[in-house]
């Protein structure tokens, strides 16, 4: 349990219904208990079998008589039983102790409601909070952690592990408060009515416990595996749908469909073998609870028949407390199993809430709100996995200019782009804002002045005017209808049903490849930072798209500090500074027609690009 401890703390905030469930429950467990009580006196009026007392008993203390508590009561109800009976008859004191009987029931039920009613406030509030936790918690962590990790096991842990972990919550509850509370009062009714006959049925609990313990034993292991499984075929479908058209294009609907039936077949398999060993929990502790029964039957039969150590009332709601224990069993049985699966489940959630961030603004991180000078990147190296990425790589981007990167593919242009956003950290070396380590900044300020565009246009399924506003909530219609005409999207956008309130579907697959990465553009147009980054945003694009593009870089690059990271050497021949890397080095820098005299790696890069 030591994982579900740790989710412990998200209760805290509904500690009030925690304690209002504990309250009811303990109600709940009394009442159950006094419900069979209340058969003794019934039973003995029914058959005339009251002891007849005239005389009102005086109760001397708690410590007198030897804590004789038993007697006094017994002493009193047989007085109330007796005068009742013989004031308004043996009718009257019998439909008055059918109404208790009734009364105490109601309360029970009642009791068991309210419990219920106030737990539900704690279950479902645990799980919004953890949820909240998971999804926060998965936005802030970098993308490295991503790049190991499936996206439907991610997933996974969100809805069905704290789904499992809110259930364990409600038996965990119930293995600790309402379920024991109903066997002890129980037992200690059977302890009042008949020590010598309770002793006798402890000797067979510990049996009964040890068979059910045995029962559960591979069951954490099991729910670990199927938890993992069920995270392995929702990546599968969030792959096969996000590749819908490769899939489709190249008749692989058997293959993907394959992979998918395997790792159902196998969660199948899992959650079997899970379920049948959850299952055989209830009859098994039904069936112990049977032969503690039908030994008491034997027993307690012998003692009622022969010895006349107990009266046949006693013996009879001594049975039904004997029953009264198994269902609480039964419960606290299937409760073990659901708080082993929860802590599966916990397991796995708190893989990801206890994730180290490693890129994290510091405590006392610089904010900063403007950019005045240069972005000085020194000596920096970088690897994603072992081979260095980037190797002492130097540039100076002064304010107000354009800086283009260009390369084959490996070259570590990109990286460039994921450092200075701080999607990760350089291993050795700084990158400068203004002379600032950005690793000193605080994270929200350095992206604040950035903007990114990416070859890949990312967008949501929302209205135009979301996603424009994504880097500014707060804008008007006219700011965004600005920046899309500064974007060369205003023109599309005018023509849509609805304008910029207009659905554009999963990832914007109503809007052709141009017109999403012109949106992409105009979102960040409209955040208006000093810094644009353009990561190969033209290379995905056909020749008229390309030119509508373009033009609505060059809009959105005036009076900017640039970097653009090109595939297409014809859209960066304008930049003031062009850097062509190599192995992740620097071989060439200038503008493009020194860079062309000089017959080197860039008019070769070019060379090639015009024969294409």
């Amino acid at each position: 349990m030591s994982s579900i401890k740790k989710i412990i703390p998200f209760a805290k905030p509904y500690k009030k219904y925690a304690f209002l469930n504990i309250f009811f429950n303990v109600l709940y467990a009394l009442f159950s208990t006094l419900s069979f009580i209340a058969l003794i006196p019934m039973i003995d009026v029914l058959f005339d079998q009251t002891k007849q007392n005239f005389v009102r008993p005086v109760y001397k203390g708690l410590f007198a008589d030897n804590f004789n508590v038993k007697n006094y009561l017994t002493d009193l109800l047989s007085y109330y039983v007796t005068t009742t009976t013989a004031e308004f008859g043996a009718g009257r004191t019998l439909s008055v102790m059918v109404a208790v009987i009734i009364s105490i029931f109601l309360l029970k039920n009642i009791c068991d409601y309210l419990a219920m009613f106030f737990i539900t406030f704690l279950k479902n509030g645990v799980l919004r909070d953890v949820r909240n936790a998971m999804y926060k918690k998965t936005l802030e962590l970098p993308l490295s952690f991503f790049s190991e990790k499936r996206k439907g096991d991610v997933i996974s842990r969100i809805s069905g592990d704290v789904n499992e972990v809110q259930n364990s919550f409600l038996a965990m509850l119930e293995l600790i408060i309402k379920e024991p509370l109903t066997v002890i009062f129980s037992l200690i009714s059977m302890f009042l009515i008949s020590t010598k006959l309770t002793i006798f049925v402890f000797i067979f609990i510990p049996i009964s416990g040890y068979i059910i313990s045995v029962i559960g034993k591979r069951l954490k292991r099991k729910s670990t595996r199927a938890q993992q499984e069920q995270g392995t075929f929702l990546s599968t479908i969030e792959e096969t749908l996000g590749g819908l058209k490769v899939v489709k294009s190249y008749n692989s609907e058997s293959y993907f469909s394959g992979i998918f039936s395997n790792s159902t077949n196998r969660f199948y398999k899992l959650s079997n073998s899970i379920g049948n060993r959850q299952n055989l929990a209830s009859p098994v502790s039904e069936f112990m609870g049977i032969m503690i029964i039908a030994v008491l039957l034997w027993y307690g039969g012998s003692m009622v028949l022969i010895d006349g150590t107990l009266e046949g009332s006693q013996f009879i709601a001594y049975m039904g407390l004997a029953y009264n224990i198994l269902t609480p069993a039964k419960a606290i049985s299937k409760a073990s199993y659901s708080v082993k699966r929860g802590n599966a489940a916990a397991e796995r959630v708190m893989e990801i809430l206890e994730q180290p961030n490693p890129i994290v603004s510091k405590v006392d991180a610089v904010k900063k709100e403007t950019f005045d000078h240069a972005i000085s990147i020194k000596n920096i190296n970088f690897r994603y996995e072992e081979e260095n990425v980037l190797k002492d790589f130097s540039l100076e981007i002064p304010k107000g200019k354009t800086v283009a990167l260009v390369g084959q593919s490996g070259s570590g242009k990109s990286t460039i782009a994921n450092l200075l956003t701080r999607f990760y950290d350089v291993n050795n070396g700084s990158i400068e804002v203004d002379g600032v380590d950005i690793r000193d900044l605080d994270m929200q300020s350095l992206r604040g002045l950035m903007g990114l565009v990416t070859q890949d246009s990312i967008l949501f399924n929302d209205t135009i005017r979301a996603n424009v506003a994504l880097g500014k909530v707060d804008a008007t219609d006219e700011e965004i209808n600005d920046a899309l005409k500064i974007a060369n999207a205003y023109e599309f956008v005018t023509n849509l049903p609805n304008g910029i309130y207009t659905n554009i579907g999963d990832s914007g697959n109503k809007l052709s490849g141009g017109q999403k990465q012109r949106l992409s553009i105009a979102r960040a147009v409209l955040k208006n930072p000093p810094i644009m980054i353009l990561d190969e945003a033209t290379s995905a694009l056909d020749t008229e798209s390309e030119r509508l593009v373009q033009q609505a870089l060059e809009n959105m690059m005036l009076h900017r500090t640039s970097v653009v990271i090109a595939h297409r050497l014809s859209t960066i021949q304008k930049a003031d500074t062009i850097v062509v890397m190599q192995s992740g080095r620097i071989v060439e820098q200038g503008r493009h027609d020194d860079l062309i005299q000089k017959d080197g790696v860039y008019k070769k890069l070019v060379m090639m690009q015009s024969f294409d």
